[in-house]
């Protein structure tokens, strides 16, 4: 994907969870069941203002940025509409290639522009959810979804020791071929490894491109995916993922 699939994805998934807020935003939401639709708009929101003012460089880091003050109920989803829109726009004039603050090791626009299309996307299935309509994420988005996932949000810290060797395999079944939505994931020597590839692990895991990134992300419970293998090795692995 490039950064026209991001921004694209980005503004549609925006416009969704505007759409699931209307009339709905003291609705509890079950994949994050601590916050209402309006706590959603506001985070997603708010977690766009920052990247947008990084983006721009208008912040170098987060040691100067200043939470906004949270709108009222009734001026969130116009709130929320208005820096999506900024965000998209800023993200789709900058060259991926230029440098940029992040937590990451990618210090550069493009990891913005994937990140605000992925932090949208969860929190408009999210919304979706609460709205009662559970709709998977586009598939070649949830691919790029879940090798961000394993990029950027393993544990900074190394593998426990007492992961299971082979493995987790993931495996995309909704239009794989050639190992194209394939994943093995290892614990080699104190250290992560991750291939996309077919590869047989201590434990396999079958599902849509969708439903495998909402299970890294803790919104699928791993009973509504088929699970080849040991259980508790998968449970281990996905423990020891950081999704902060």
């Amino acid at each position: 994907m490039d950064k026209t699939d991001y921004v694209s994805a980005l503004r549609r998934d925006a416009a969704r969870m505007v759409a699931c807020s209307a009339g709905n935003l003291g609705a509890r939401v079950p994949s994050c069941p601590e916050w209402t639709v309006a706590d959603l708009l506001w985070h997603t929101g708010e977690v766009q203002r920052f990247w947008t003012r990084i983006a721009n460089g208008e912040l170098s880091g987060p040691e100067a940025y200043v939470e906004p003050e949270r709108p009222a109920d009734g001026e969130l989803a116009g709130w929320f509409a208005e820096g999506a829109e900024l965000c998209a726009a800023t993200l789709e004039g900058l060259d991926p290639a230029l440098p940029r603050w992040s937590w990451s090791d990618r210090q550069d626009a493009g990891f913005i522009q994937r990140r605000m299309a992925h932090e949208t996307a969860v929190h408009a299935w999210d919304a979706l959810l609460a709205a009662g309509r559970e709709e998977p994420i586009e598939r070649a988005l949830a691919v790029d979804g879940v090798d961000e996932f394993l990029a950027h949000f393993r544990s900074a810290t190394p593998p426990p020791a007492d992961l299971a060797e082979g493995g987790l395999h993931l495996h995309a079944t909704d239009g794989a071929a050639h190992g194209d939505g394939e994943w093995l994931i290892r614990a080699v020597d104190g250290a992560w490894r991750v291939r996309r590839e077919h590869g047989r692990g201590a434990v396999a895991v079958r599902g849509s491109a969708s439903d495998l990134l909402l299970l890294l992300w803790g919104r699928r419970p791993v009973e509504r995916l088929e699970v080849i293998g040991d259980g508790d090795a998968l449970k281990a692995y996905l423990a020891a993922f950081d999704r902060d």
